[in-house]
Parts: structure tokens; C-alpha cells; sequence
């Protein structure tokens, strides 16, 4: 790996997947990524003080559970994996409660995903969706939401109702070139919830690989703006990521975003926000379990 020296740095989205253990059916139109990426994979390109959070992969519905525990087997031969992000299908009240009940005494499992971004307008208005999002507050679980950019009023509106619980926005909301105006006012219109942070990750595959850096670089800045550092966690969406850029690359860009900020709250985006947000204990290196949350 070259470049500068990396900082400690918790990157709280990456995925990992292996088509021959678990089935991933959107693997199918997606060639260039329908081979396994293991933690072995990702010890190639991870910069040595990179540590990680593995977020659900959208595996086959009835492997969910599967899921996390391939995760597990892989974090106990990398301890560096400090817990995992788990799909529950919290729009089904009695396998939603009973995951709830069972992730939350799982010190491994760190926030649930119930990806939402091909679902139908209106679909957060969901009642049962709603309560599964208000349980994972009680448990003090986050709820990681993957919307795209016109699901943003969605979102906030969904934040207001469950105000108990943090939900992390995935990937700046997913912005389009041709929409940056409606995500910029909408995007702002999420950061007025405060249980709303928001994730630094998978914009390079949203905005394409021939986008300019610059612009990237504004939608990072508008973000950190609308939030706040304190309120920014990095991600780097590996291996979607590959798609369009490679991982020295975003982590260079999202430093680059952090430059004008102090040396703390770059810190804070690079890894306290999401041990924060996530209830991890401090690092290994610190001398610590790497998979213990605090107490709830």
C-alpha cells in the first residue's frame, strides 16, 4: 500500500460476502462483484490501522442469521472486524421482535439495516416498520438507513416518529448530479432531526467513475456542513466501492474534506463518531475486547 501514513481510522461500512457459503440474489446483475470478498480480500487494501464494521451484504432473507455468523467466523481470524451491522425484516412485527431481543444481547452485532431504498413511496409510513425502528431504539441498537436521494423527506419524517432511536443515513442519501438541488434542501432537511448522523460513504459509485473529484468534494463539505463533524462517520463501501474508485483514493478524499476542520472533530469522523454511534468499546490496541459494546 502506498501513500501517507493512515491514522487510526474505523471504517463502520464494508461489506463482505461469499457467494459458495450464502446466496446474495442481487449478485446476479452485478458481474464485475459476483465473487467472494472475504476479510482475507479486504486485509489486501485496508491501510494497517484500519479497523472495520461489517454492514449486511443483502444476502437471501432466510440467511440473515447465516450471515452474521460467517461474519463472526471471519472476525475471530481478524479481530480488526469490531462488529457487524445485521439485516432484521423489521416490517414483520413477531421475527422483528424476537431478532431485536437476541441482537441486542449479542455483543458482536453493533446496528441492524432493513435496506429501504427500491421500496415504494410511502413505505416508511409503515406501522410495523415504524415500531421495529422504535424497538431498536429501546435495545440500543441504531437502525443504518439506506435511502436514495428522493426518499430523503421519507427519512425525515421517519426520524421524527422514532426520535428515540439513531438512524445513520448511508452514503449521503445516495445524491444524482442531475438532482443536487433537491438532495441539498432535503439532505438539510434530515440533519434538523437530531437522532439523524450521517455516513461519508459509497458516493463515488452513486456519482459515477468519471466524476470529478471537485464535486465530490462538494457534497462531502455540504454534508459536514448540514451535520456537523460531530455528527459524520466515515465509510468506505467496500468492495461496492471498486465499481468506481479504489480505497486510498476515497480515504484520501474524505481526509482532503476534513482538512478544514480541526484535528479533533477529524478525528471524530474518522473513528469516535462511529464507536459512539455503534456502542463500541475503544480499540483493541487500547487493550480492550474488540467486540465488546458498553453497557446498555
Amino acid at each position: 500500500m502506498t501513500g501517507p501514513a493512515t491514522p487510526s481510522i474505523l471504517d463502520c461500512h464494508v461489506h463482505l460476502w461469499d457467494p459458495r457459503h450464502l446466496a446474495y440474489p442481487w449478485l446476479e446483475g452485478s458481474p464485475e462483484l459476483n465473487r467472494p470478498f472475504t476479510a482475507d480480500d479486504f486485509a489486501l487494501v485496508r491501510p494497517e490501522a484500519v479497523e472495520m464494521v461489517f454492514m449486511e451484504a443483502g444476502r437471501d432473507e432466510t440467511h440473515a442469521a447465516d450471515e452474521i455468523e460467517w461474519v463472526r467466523s471471519q472476525a475471530a481470524r481478524h479481530p480488526w472486524i469490531r462488529g457487524a451491522v445485521a439485516h432484521i425484516p423489521l416490517d414483520r412485527p413477531a421475527e422483528a421482535g424476537e431478532a431485536i431481543r437476541r441482537y441486542a444481547a449479542d455483543p458482536f452485532v453493533v446496528g441492524v439495516r432493513r435496506n429501504i431504498q427500491d421500496e415504494a413511496p410511502g413505505f416508511t409510513e409503515d406501522t410495523h416498520l415504524r415500531d421495529g425502528i422504535r424497538l431498536l431504539g429501546d435495545a440500543g441498537l441504531p437502525f443504518d438507513a439506506c435511502v436514495r436521494y428522493h426518499q430523503l423527506p421519507e427519512l425525515a419524517r421517519l426520524a421524527a416518529a422514532c426520535a428515540q432511536t439513531t438512524i445513520v443515513l448511508d452514503h449521503l442519501g445516495k445524491p444524482r448530479p442531475d438532482a443536487r438541488g433537491a438532495w441539498s434542501q432535503d439532505l438539510r432537511q434530515v440533519a434538523e432531526q437530531p437522532n439523524v448522523v450521517c455516513k461519508l460513504s459509497g458516493l463515488a459509485t452513486e456519482l459515477g467513475p468519471d466524476t470529478p473529484p471537485a464535486f465530490a468534494l462538494s457534497l462531502l463539505h455540504e454534508a459536514l456542513d448540514a451535520f456537523g463533524p460531530d455528527r459524520c462517520l466515515f465509510g468506505s463501501d467496500w468492495p461496492v466501492m471498486r465499481l468506481a474508485t479504489d480505497y486510498r483514493s476515497w480515504l484520501d478524499l474524505v481526509q482532503e474534506a476534513l482538512a478544514r476542520y480541526a484535528r479533533t472533530p477529524g478525528e471524530a469522523v474518522l473513528r469516535g463518531n462511529a464507536e459512539r454511534v455503534y456502542r463500541l468499546a475503544p480499540s483493541p490496541a487500547q487493550g480492550t475486547d474488540p467486540a465488546r459494546k458498553e453497557a446498555r
